[in-house]
């Protein structure tokens, strides 16, 4: 097994740890933002991962979720981590959440770590050695028929401002899709577009440690990543498509449609 994988799914599995041994108990829970919760788990589960980071790769670089957030990232090597991905489904104890850990240097994408705490799913890619799935090579879907794609999307909870013309695209897309679901987690949406559950997925408001492992394994999957301007500033840029090639064009193509050019632009 590659070096920085095997290190990033151990990390990774030690947050799983530290996340079950929260299930039971009494969670302490706090907005650190509008909407936004964070847990006493959300904390423990980082800081037990980044230790063991820190441990096995002390001169890496560091971002994460709770805190080590920032905006930028140098061509360091740079661990990218989010400890529990779905904050808010933990907290009322429904079943869709992750741990993310991903590695990048020179700013591109090497390894990518996605565990699926409750159904024990591990997503691991890298760099040019292809997308698994517990061990099983992993691929996007065929579909290429509007009529029977079956996609992903978010609703963010702390960035209303694309409210009204996100709701005219999510109307647009009930009608010409076969199905759209809301799971909570993008990780996990993301890694359901490279194992072919669904055939794409889009979101805004999203933050780096959302998308920069689960990235990584959709593209190792054949999977299209872009921006809402089919661009490639999406680790930043708080705005995301995936999909196979076909699916990916399609919703491309809705999101230039339906939301106005000022208003997909990527953030810097």
């Amino acid at each position: 097994m590659n070096k920085d994988l095997k290190i990033a799914l151990n990390a990774a599995r030690r947050g799983v740890e530290t996340i079950k041994s929260h299930q039971t108990k009494k969670l302490n829970t706090r907005e650190k933002g509008h909407h936004d919760l964070v847990t006493d788990a959300d904390l423990e589960t980082e800081k037990n991962i980044l230790s063991f980071i820190e441990e096995h790769c002390p001169a890496d670089e560091v971002l994460a979720e709770e805190t080590e957030a920032h905006e930028k990232l140098s061509s360091a090597r740079t661990w990218i981590v989010d400890p529990i991905d779905g904050t808010t489904n933990f907290a009322h104890d429904f079943p869709v959440y992750c741990v993310s850990v991903a590695l990048w240097e020179n700013k591109k994408p090497q390894v990518g770590v996605v565990i699926e705490v409750n159904r024990n799913e591990e997503f691991t890619a890298v760099a040019g050695e292809g997308a698994f799935l517990n061990g099983e090579k992993i691929s996007v879907s065929k579909t290429s028929n509007p009529r029977d794609a079956f996609i992903g999307t978010g609703f963010p909870y702390n960035d209303l401002s694309l409210v009204e013309p996100y709701l005219k695209l999510f109307r647009h897309l009930m009608e010409e899709l076969q199905g759209i679901r809301r799971p909570g987690a993008a990780t996990f949406d993301l890694c359901c577009v490279a194992c072919g559950r669904f055939d794409g997925f889009f979101e805004y408001s999203l933050h780096a440690w959302d998308v920069a492992a689960a990235s990584l394994i959709v593209q190792e999957a054949g999977g299209v990543i872009s921006d809402w301007n089919g661009e490639n500033n999406w680790l930043f840029g708080q705005r995301i498509i995936a999909g196979n090639p076909e699916v990916h064009q399609l919703l491309l193509e809705r999101v230039k449609e339906f939301i106005p050019a000022e208003q997909r632009d990527t953030v810097v």
